[in-house]
């Protein structure tokens, strides 16, 4: 996780990072085919393949947060759903999500290519003790939901506190849907299958839309920790929850299908398994220094959105600071976290042979692709999160006043969204390298300076500005990330192609700048950021962004940004030609 609702890598909180062909691999598919001159051309076809379907994920995930937000509200009832909900992916990265990305899938990429049975027998033996972990591993935390509710409530009032612990016996469940949909999603990255898995969560978003609207039609909206029944709760917990588990039954059904057939075993001698769980060993301490980040935020958030809710009558706590997280993470799990998830599999291979240009070229050339996209939307998105907010989120529970709020926010995330990014696929090129060590340390040092800019907020500023503080912190410390994370890359690879990728970013800038420009002129022009109306909060985005997207790429030309002109080259080549 980053600390946050949703992990790192973008994944809405479902464990599943991608989704297989319905075939078996043959002998070829074993490791990364990598090695021709287009490698370039493989990576943006592959990563557009993943777009699409992570595109179709979040369009109805944001759906299903639009629905939550209109059942639960930003005020105690949808803090309490949401502490309550985001615990068990806590508990799941804590102990297992974080070995997914970092450590599973470079381990069983380079056991494919070393064993004689293509990593069958490893593949075996890492499925039966992942499903007997997490087995007990969901048992326990059930038992502990009270305590974990605690741990993470802040102030919540004794209703409020009720409600959530009750939520969390339903909701911890997932732990182990979700960690059998991130195995099996890791087991499918190795096979180079980047189509399938991407959709699963969808079937999930739908499912839990259905459970909010039916919410909606029983409880009305208002509804708050005072007035929910039992039974209404007993419909949010196991609707989320069998949401989780359809889309880990599409997910294993579809590993199935790419001929993964499961025999437990348990022979671990000589499985190499020890090596995986030596590296987890400083995976485990990234984990808890984002998690004791998050901790923090929590703590702090919550004890904001009680303030909030009891003074003005406004949501401002975990809730809010949510929901503009996940507005914040759509560009960046649609555009980079494609990109990423093909170049792992394809790093780990080239630093398994330690070909250490390769693996600079795969970074510079991932993180240039990405940036084409990121900086123009990073910017667009701070400049319209207001209106976007409340053109979201002001419908049912959620009043204009509390929209605002989470539009407040957001403008802080959109604005470190490049950095965030960077420090994403830094951290991709340690995990290539088997080094969990050194994102750890550096993780500790993140951990401590957002908790720190994060709690001198909320004892220096006005509670409706805490939010924003913690926001700032968490964003500073992915720029601190970064800036040790590349001068350690650089001294290993033999350079960053930092004058590159600095050079680009640089020129991408200031070729939005007109398009910042427009885009305040237009809101200004029809009505600013005040106005409630919506073809007003929409028109403002639309027009600015119809200015803005020609403006930009016109002086990306003049600039000559290559990635630019790429871009467009690319998209003209895949249009329709005339008869």
């Amino acid at each position: 996780m980053s600390g946050e609702t949703t992990t790192d890598d973008g994944r809405d909180r479902s464990g599943t990072v991608t989704l297989p062909h319905a075939e078996a691999p043959s002998a070829d598919q074993r490791a990364p085919a990598d090695e021709s001159a287009g490698a370039g051309g493989s990576v943006l076809k592959s990563s557009a393949v993943m777009a699409v379907g992570t595109t179709a994920s979040r369009i109805t995930g944001f759906a299903r947060t639009i629905v939550l937000a209109a059942a639960l509200g930003t005020q105690l009832l949808g803090d309490a759903y949401n502490t309550a909900n985001t615990i068990p992916f806590i508990v799941y990265d804590l102990l297992i999500g974080g070995l997914m990305a970092s450590v599973i899938v470079p381990f069983l990429v380079k056991r494919r290519r070393s064993d004689a049975d293509g990593g069958t027998a490893t593949e075996q033996r890492l499925f039966t003790g992942a499903v007997i972990a997490l087995l007990a591993l969901t048992v326990t935390a059930v038992l502990a939901a009270e305590a974990l509710i605690r741990l993470y409530a802040g102030r919540f009032t004794p209703e409020q506190f009720d409600v959530a612990v009750l939520l969390a016996r339903y909701l911890l469940a997932q732990i182990f849907f979700v960690g059998v949909s991130g195995l099996s999603s890791a087991m499918l990255n190795t096979r180079n299958r980047f189509g399938a898995p991407v959709w699963a969560p969808v079937l999930n978003n739908l499912v839990i839309i259905c459970v909010g609207a039916t919410f909606i039609w029983t409880a009305g909206t208002g509804a708050t920790p005072d007035t929910v029944t039992d039974g209404q709760i007993a419909l949010l917990g196991l609707g989320t929850t069998g949401g989780l588990l359809l889309q880990a039954a599409v997910v294993q059904f579809v590993l199935w299908r790419s001929g993964f057939r499961w025999r437990p075993r348990l022979d671990l001698r000589g499985s190499g398994l020890g090596e995986a769980l030596k590296a987890a060993g400083w995976m485990f301490v990234l984990v808890c220094a984002m998690q004791t980040g998050f901790l923090i935020t929590a703590n702090l958030a919550n004890r904001a959105g009680v303030a909030m809710s009891e003074g003005a009558g406004v949501g401002g706590g975990l809730t809010a600071y949510n929901y503009a997280y996940q507005l914040f993470q759509l560009p960046y799990a649609i555009i980079a976290v494609s990109v990423i998830t093909v170049l792992l599999p394809r790093m780990s291979a080239h630093a398994a042979e330690h070909d250490w240009a390769k693996v600079r070229g795969d970074f510079s050339r991932g993180l240039r692709m990405s940036s084409v996209v990121l900086v123009p939307i990073g910017l667009a998105l701070a400049v319209y999160a207001v209106p976007l907010s409340v053109a979201v989120f002001a419908r049912g529970s959620t009043s204009v006043d509390d929209a605002r709020v989470i539009g407040s926010v957001l403008t802080v995330f959109a604005l470190g969204l490049i950095p965030f990014t960077v420090y994403q696929l830094m951290l991709r090129v340690f995990y290539a390298m088997g080094d969990t060590r050194t994102p750890a340390l550096i993780a500790v040092t993140n951990a401590a300076v957002h908790g720190t800019i994060g709690t001198a907020s909320y004892v220096l500023l006005p509670s409706d500005r805490v939010l924003m503080g913690i926001a700032a912190g968490f964003m500073l410390s992915y720029l601190w990330g970064l800036t040790v994370s590349g001068r350690i890359l650089s001294r290993r690879l033999g350079g960053l192609d930092g004058w590159r990728i600095g050079s680009t970013i640089a020129r991408l800038y200031s070729a939005a700048l007109p398009c910042v420009a427009a885009a305040v002129a237009v809101q200004w022009l029809i009505g600013g950021w005040s106005a409630e109306e919506l073809p007003v909060l929409l028109g403002g985005p639309l027009l600015g962004c119809a200015i803005g997207a020609p403006l930009f790429l016109a002086t990306g030309h003049l600039l000559r940004v290559d990635e630019i002109r790429n871009a467009v080259q690319a998209a003209r080549k895949r249009l329709p030609r005339r008869a």
